[in-house]
Formats: C-alpha cells, structure tokens, sequence
C-alpha cells in the first residue's frame, strides 16, 4: 500500500471518522450469502467488520484505525499488515470484502496483492471489491479533497475484471455505482476458482507461462506441482530459481514471474480447446505489454502451435508476445519424457539468455 497515503489515515482517522458515513446494507447483504472466517481487507475504523460473517480478520495498514475498529468491532481480530502481502495461511477465509481499501494500490501491484488474497482463500470464498471507476492514478490533491495526498488507482470495468481473472477468481457481477459524490464505483463480486493466481509485477526477469493448471497444481497452490514434472529440477539446474517449487520465492527474489494461457484447471491439457488457447493468448499478450516482463517463455508448445502458429518449433519465436520476447520450449510433464531434462534446462537457460 501507498506509504503516504498510510501516513494520513494514521494521522487523521478520528477527523476521517467525522466526516463519513458508513452504508451497511452491503456489508448485510454480503453476509448474508457467506461463511467466515471474512477478511475486511482495510477495514478502517472497523463499521463493516461488526457486520460481516464471523469470525472476522480486521487487517489495516493504519494501526489508528484499528484501535477504532476494536471499540466498533470488539468481537473481530485486529491485524495490522500491508494489504498487499496480507499475512494470512493457505485457504483459511471463507469471504473477503474489500471496499475502498485497494483502490490505493499502485495498478501493477493489485495482481500481487489478489494472489496473496487467494491463497488464503477456499475454492468457492466470494470476494467482494469497490474501487473507483476511471483511467487514472496517482496522489490526489483536487480542489475541494478533504484528505489531499491519498493515492488513489483508478480502473475500467474490463481492466479490472481481466486482472481479477487472473488472479484465479471468477467474476460474476461488476457494476458501476455512484455515490454521494457522484464518484462512479465498480464494485465487483467474484469467486475464489479452482485454479492458480498470476504472479506477476513490473519489469520481471522472466515470465514463465504454462498451458494451464493442473488440478493436482491448482490444489497444492504451485504450478507444475506433480513429482514427475521436469519443470523445478529444470529451473533449479538452470539457476532459474534457488528453492524447488516455492513460486513465491521465485517471485519475490529472482524476479520470475507465473501465468498460464488458460485459467481453467483440468486433469490434462488435451481437455482445453483451441478457442480457450486464443482468448488465453491475447490475454497474455495484454499482461505482457502492460507489465513488459523481459522475456516471456511459453512451456509447452500446444498453446503457441494452437493459437499463433501451428508448425512452431522450440526456440525464440519471431512475432514476440506484447512486444516482448517470446520463447517456446517444449512440455516438461512426465508425459513428455522423450524430452531429457538437459535438454529442458537449456531451454530454460536459452529463454534467460534472450531476456
């Protein structure tokens, strides 16, 4: 989350207390159709956390507003943490509500930020998420701002379904609100899918993209999760990554990014179709030239073959993904160990090499 933007509702919460009011019919009608445990991912001074279905998280970036969410929400647990990296274990929540707390995140972090939410959420826990509609973002100072300085990202209706998309949530409503301001809000409701979030940020060494989740992946919450994969002994021999399936740590310490062309989880690629491998690429072709990972390296050549050019061969493909480069190699399933894993790992090596 934003630091000086914390740093005003650390300063101010009791005057940002006096100048608002709480709308609870949501927050009723949102309990109404969940199970706990619900995380109020910026609960602020704690008025819905009191209404949402228990046992509730309260978790703010702003320890002043939870002393204020202790006295509105004595029964909820107070936990102070960035909303970005929410300090919670795998599959605990059952509902997360999230109004007007991540429209102050940056928009190349909320991927980040949702993915760490689904990890700790069930298959099947409903999140609810309003931010304010627009195209632009930054630290808002306007004529007539009662708290000057808050950063604030603002997002299209497509923009931020694509992304919630693929954090690995299922979106079945996203409608635009206005409020007392006349501010348009999207708040949208989705689902925690059976599947695996993208792990992606600005500027990453390397994008790897897998054709699709496997259930057994989409269950251990890694991808190319089985024993009998190639892909963690491949990395780790290419020096791609340092601890064996451990994404989050690839992720935050040797900037290698995590997607797949298609977000549906199945026991085998072959279920996928080839309509599936088209909307799934030019999905990654937006991912890529909004975040411009260095390179993108696509594992497995059915989804390139599928939707860009079906007599691909393994190497550095000419057309590139979103303007980036782009190197297909082959599956390092277990199914596919005609492939050794020499050969897997200096594809990988190959793939660094071009980003």
């Amino acid at each position: 989350m934003d630091e000086p933007t914390r740093q005003i509702y650390e300063s101010r919460a009791d005057e940002w207390v006096r100048r608002r009011t709480p709308e609870p019919a949501r927050a009723d009608d949102f309990a109404s159709r969940t199970t706990g445990p619900t995380a109020d991912v910026g609960c602020g001074p704690g008025w819905y956390a009191a209404r949402l279905a228990p046992p509730v998280l309260a978790i703010d970036a702003a320890y002043a507003m939870l002393r204020l969410t202790r006295h509105n929400a004595p029964a909820a647990s107070c936990i102070q943490a960035d909303l970005t990296h929410l300090p919670l274990r795998r599959g605990v929540l059952g509902a997360a509500w999230a109004t007007h707390s991540l429209q102050h995140v940056p928009r190349a972090e909320l991927p980040g930020a949702l993915a760490h939410l689904h990890w700790s959420m069930r298959v099947g826990a409903r999140l609810l998420l309003r931010v304010p509609e627009g195209d632009t973002e930054g630290h808002r100072s306007r004529e007539g701002e009662d708290f000057p300085g808050r950063y604030f990202a603002l997002w299209s209706r497509d923009a931020i379904v694509e992304v919630i998309g693929g954090a690995g949530f299922d979106v079945e409503r996203a409608e635009v609100h206005e409020n007392r301001n006349s501010d348009r809000i999207l708040e949208i409701e989705a689902v925690r899918a059976r599947t695996l979030p993208d792990l992606v940020a600005p500027g990453l060494r390397l994008l790897v993209c897998g054709l699709n989740p496997s259930l057994y992946a989409a269950d251990a919450g890694v991808g190319f999760a089985r024993p009998g994969n190639r892909f963690w002994p491949a990395a780790l021999a290419a020096g791609l990554v340092s601890r064996d399936r451990d994404p989050w740590h690839a992720f935050a310490h040797h900037g290698v990014g995590f997607t797949d062309l298609v977000k549906r989880a199945t026991v085998a690629a072959d279920e996928l179709t080839r309509d599936e491998y088209r909307d799934g690429m030019a999905r990654v072709r937006r991912l890529a030239a909004w975040l411009q990972p260095a390179a993108v390296v696509f594992v497995g050549l059915a989804g390139w073959r599928a939707a860009v050019d079906r007599r691909a061969q393994p190497g550095p493909q000419p057309t590139g993904v979103g303007g980036r480069p782009a190197y297909v190699m082959p599956s390092t399933s277990g199914l596919n160990a005609r492939v050794p894993l020499d050969e897997l790992t200096d594809h990988l090596r190959a793939a660094v090499a071009l980003a």
